[in-house]
């Protein structure tokens, strides 16, 4: 198992850089798996539309959860399918959380979270090899509400391409 610790800015801020997908799971676990909540999973139902202007849309959790509902797989299709589409893009999936829970546990859940994603996409077809994850668990909230819907924003795999 390859993982880095990352210190982001001048802050004390840490991420985790996962290369092989499996950092942060216990065994048995393989962080690719579906549920079929919709809470937290959809933009529009936050009113945060503005996530998915860009060509990858980000993926929503349910509350201490790495399980992709049906929404989370639809979005993580589209996202594949322009990966399709752009063979040379190469992405990052950020693993986010809400700020409940320990940093520590938050980073590890961050990784489960991009490591679903990335299993999603790679079951899909696309090569594991342009897909890397990392960890910011809190640690880079788009919300600093502690209301619901602000903490269903922070619960998300974010897709940047490199």
């Amino acid at each position: 198992m390859f993982s880095l610790m990352v210190t982001a800015g001048c802050s004390s801020k840490n991420a985790v850089n996962t290369q092989d997908g499996n950092a942060g799971l216990s065994s048995g676990q393989s962080g690719w798996g579906t549920t079929s909540s919709s809470v937290a999973q959809s933009p529009s139902g936050y009113g945060f539309d503005e996530w998915q202007k860009g060509p990858l849309g980000d993926v929503f959790y349910d509350f201490d959860s790495s399980l992709l509902s049906s929404e989370a797989q639809e979005q993580l299709t589209r996202n594949s399918g322009w990966m399709k589409s752009n063979v040379q893009a190469a992405i990052i999936i950020q693993g986010h959380c809400d700020d409940r829970g320990t940093s520590e546990y938050n980073l590890a859940l961050g990784d489960r979270r991009a490591v679903s994603a990335r299993e999603f996409l790679i079951r899909t077809g696309i090569a594991s090899s342009r897909i890397e994850t990392i960890t910011f668990g809190e640690e880079r909230p788009f919300s600093t509400s502690q209301s619901e819907e602000g903490l269903a924003k922070n619960r998300r795999a974010h897709f940047v391409i490199k």
